[in-house]
């Protein structure tokens, strides 16, 4: 025997056993054939149903994904319209600048001229000033 108590080495010594606690084991019997082709019906019909689902889910999915593009497809004309628009409203603008330039750098010239006529008038009174001063001095003497 080996060292593990209670399992034999060799099955000649295995323990007797009891036949009346030995359970009788009933031949296991094949369902009948209306059975099996009914199980096969059910199962068929069910995964029927299942697959219906999936591909009915699916195709609302795709549905769905269609519609999207239809409306992405929408808002995308309505900017390129606006984006038309735009660049339309940005030309004529452009134009009506062009337009004006002549008279901006007209503008430009006058106030260039203002600002230089200002300063004369700035040394002109200093120089009056001056003047008047040396005329009060001379009067003085």
């Amino acid at each position: 025997r080996c060292a593990c108590a209670g399992i034999p080495e060799s099955r000649s010594e295995e323990p007797a056993r009891d036949d009346a606690a030995v359970e009788t084991a009933e031949e296991a019997k094949e369902p009948a054939e209306a059975d099996i082709n009914e199980l096969c019906r059910d199962m068929f019909s069910k995964m029927a149903t299942y697959l219906t689902g999936e591909l009915t889910a699916t195709s609302e999915d795709y549905k769905l994904l269609e519609n999207m593009n239809k409306l992405t497809s929408l808002k995308y004309l309505e900017m390129k319209d606006i984006a038309i628009n735009i660049s339309r409203n940005l030309k004529d603008l452009n134009q009506k600048y062009a337009g004006l330039q002549p008279y901006l750098d007209q503008i430009n010239l006058i106030e260039e001229q203002v600002a230089a006529l200002e300063q004369a008038a700035y040394k002109l009174d200093a120089y009056s000033k001056k003047l008047e001063a040396k005329y009060k001095k001379l009067e003085k003497r």
